[in-house]
């Protein structure tokens, strides 16, 4: 699974930043639900008042989706024979 990370400042001026955001394609059924929510979660982050700098994105899809979206959002690939 690639993941990517996201920097912003805050409108009190505060630099967050946002882990483990999952990349998908567009053709994936799930990318628009994972849109959606990370819009969301920047709406949220830019209002909180915390001194937090940083967020993970996937610990709140685990609240915020049911198990089995979310274990087909961050589904890893299993290697045979670790190669």
């Amino acid at each position: 699974m690639i993941t990517k990370s996201f920097e912003f400042k805050t409108k009190a001026g505060q630099r967050v930043k946002i882990l483990e955001i999952p990349v998908l394609e567009e053709d994936n059924p799930l990318y628009f639900k994972v849109n959606t929510r990370l819009q969301q979660f920047i709406m949220y982050v830019n209002h909180e008042k915390s001194q937090k700098k940083t967020f993970c994105f996937r610990d709140y899809l685990k609240r915020a989706v049911k198990w089995s979206e979310y274990e087909q959002i961050y589904q890893c690939v299993k290697l045979k024979n670790n190669a």
